[in-house]
């Protein structure tokens, strides 16, 4: 499972920078700049839930399942 998360994080970051190079900084919120802000926005969504994911699975490794 760990791999498994390494792995969508890193898929999630790849989009990242695939959708920050159709950025168009003159128009943000026009056309294809729109939808790939949208897109920005959910992959770092993605990437910090995807964290918080690894360190509670570590957090409740070292306390262990009580």
């Amino acid at each position: 499972m760990k791999y498994f998360i390494y792995l969508l994080l890193v898929i999630a970051s790849g989009l990242l920078i695939y959708n920050i190079t159709f950025l168009d900084f003159e128009h943000l919120l026009i056309g294809d700049s729109k939808t790939a802000l949208i897109s920005i926005f959910a992959t770092a969504c993605v990437v910090v839930l995807l964290s918080i994911l690894l360190v509670s699975r570590a957090i409740n490794k070292k306390v262990g399942n009580k």
